[in-house]
């Protein structure tokens, strides 16, 4: 699964990080689906509402991935005692300037990483999760060295990844720390996917903030091929006790993701949506029709 097509065709799977981590969280990412363009979701295990909301997804269709996580003050999935660099004190590090700060000091063991990416994609089937794709949580998967444990544990589970690799704009120029973030995350895309099973991310300097006007200009800029456009719809967290003080533009996403504009845009467009799955098995089918 590449971006690279020869049909001229545009397929988009819209993508809605962070189901489980929040009540109010997951009903803005339900509706986006029933009302708007999202297309997928990808659920962090060991969120408090990660279960009913699960149930919920999947009573209403929308495809599941795993939104491998490090941060946020989670709980682990695997035993903490058997993760300790991962998991000091029983949980996740608070946010990803910990995790960096770890993983360059070395403090963060690869085979407790890997120990615990695994027993968070068990604990998803074990909460009814057919998962169809792989990514991570303030896209921690793609730093050298982590990126090589998904690659691997992708190529073993048949799953494709999310890659993010958003380019410069001039719309860079007035938000020089996100800038600077989103060139670094796409620099380690560019280091470490290597051909690996996947789509190109887009979406990751409006993370939080992708109003209707940015996904628009967002849409008019996809050339042909297959693409992944995350996203954060929700409905107003007053608190998200994991991560205190953390507030997303999540009701502007919301209304941009079911704006008739944005449809009427697509459609003019001819571009597809579709889920990981659904791109799996449209390549599947033309290989066994070749």
């Amino acid at each position: 699964m590449t971006s690279a097509r020869h049909d001229g065709a545009v397929r988009l799977v819209v993508n809605a990080d962070d189901l489980g981590l929040h009540p109010n969280i997951d009903a803005g990412i339900l509706r986006a689906h029933r009302e708007g363009i999202v297309t997928s979701t990808s659920v962090l295990v060991t969120g408090r509402s990660a279960a009913e909301a699960i149930a919920r997804a999947k009573a209403q269709g929308l495809p599941v991935g795993i939104h491998l996580s490090l941060t946020t003050n989670l709980p682990p999935a695997a035993d903490p005692s058997q993760v300790p660099s991962v998991a000091p004190g029983g949980t996740f590090r608070p946010r990803w300037p910990q995790v960096l700060a770890a993983w360059g000091a070395g403090r963060l063991r690869r085979g407790e990483v890997e120990a615990e990416f695994r027993a968070q994609i068990a604990l998803a089937r074990r909460l009814g999760v057919q998962p169809d794709h792989l990514d991570g949580h303030q896209h921690l998967h793609v730093l050298p060295g982590l990126a090589q444990i998904v690659r691997t544990i992708a190529a073993e589970e048949k799953l494709p990844v999310r890659w993010p690799i958003a380019r410069p704009s001039v719309e860079w120029l007035r938000q020089p720390a996100a800038a600077l973030k989103t060139a670094a995350i796409a620099l380690c895309t560019r280091l470490s996917r290597r051909g690996a099973e996947g789509l190109p991310g887009l979406g990751t300097f409006e993370a939080g903030a992708l109003s209707e006007g940015r996904l628009l200009s967002l849409l008019s800029k996809l050339r042909p091929g297959d693409w992944e456009l995350g996203c954060h719809p929700g409905q107003t967290a007053d608190d998200v006790p994991e991560q205190p003080g953390w507030s997303y533009g999540w009701e502007e996403e919301l209304a941009a993701l079911c704006s008739r504009r944005v449809r009427e845009v697509i459609a003019q467009r001819g571009i597809r949506l579709a889920s990981y799955g659904e791109l799996a098995g449209r390549a599947a089918s033309s290989a066994r029709a070749t």
